[in-house]
């Protein structure tokens, strides 16, 4: 099995570029217990609400690989969005489509053109920015996911990191994080 298809299968953990959403972390925090509290992170750092840039990333990235996700961070500037707009994809993940999705969608395509070895989903879907925040199954539905959602909407955020994130049972973690915009000003 390729590196690829264990993170697609989830076989063996697998990272992630993230922009992580603090905004919702409630929210998806309480539905990742729910479903499986084997991905609830002890890392203080781990944010579980996140629009995915890359994923799977390299199971074992050098420090070039890394320098190169840094230099594309820091070309992109910080920018504001709003996640509002509930969403359902054909296989039955819903999800929270960000306002504007422009910049998501322009750093996956950096991203994936630096790492043509790692596909976004494995080239198994087209990359659309989003936020998962359910899955249609035992009485979750789109309207459910609606009503639950209400109290954090519209969420307003900022985007302003690049998180590498390890998502395996007991083992989530953030392994690195870029600003950016480059690094703060001192």
């Amino acid at each position: 099995m390729t590196n690829i298809e264990e993170a697609a299968t989830g076989s063996a953990g697998h990272s992630v570029l993230v922009v992580p959403v603090p905004a919702l972390e409630a929210y998806v925090l309480e539905r990742t217990r729910h479903y499986d509290d084997s991905f609830v992170s002890t890392d203080p750092a781990f944010v579980h609400a996140h629009i995915t840039l890359l994923a799977p990333f390299l199971v074992s990235p050098t420090s070039d690989d890394l320098g190169l996700v840094e230099k594309i961070a820091a070309a992109a500037p910080a920018f504001d969005f709003v996640l509002e707009d509930v969403r359902l994809f054909a296989g039955g993940t819903i999800y929270l489509h960000p306002e504007p999705a422009e910049p998501f969608a322009a750093l996956t395509a950096e991203l994936s053109a630096a790492f043509p070895q790692c596909p976004p989903y494995a080239g198994l879907f087209e990359p659309v920015p989003h936020l998962t925040v359910d899955h249609v199954a035992g009485g979750v539905d789109l309207d459910s996911t609606r009503t639950s959602l209400a109290p954090f909407l519209p969420a307003r955020c900022r985007a302003d990191r690049i998180s590498l994130q390890w998502y395996a049972n007991h083992g989530c973690r953030v392994i690195a994080e870029w600003p950016l915009g480059g690094p703060p000003a001192p």
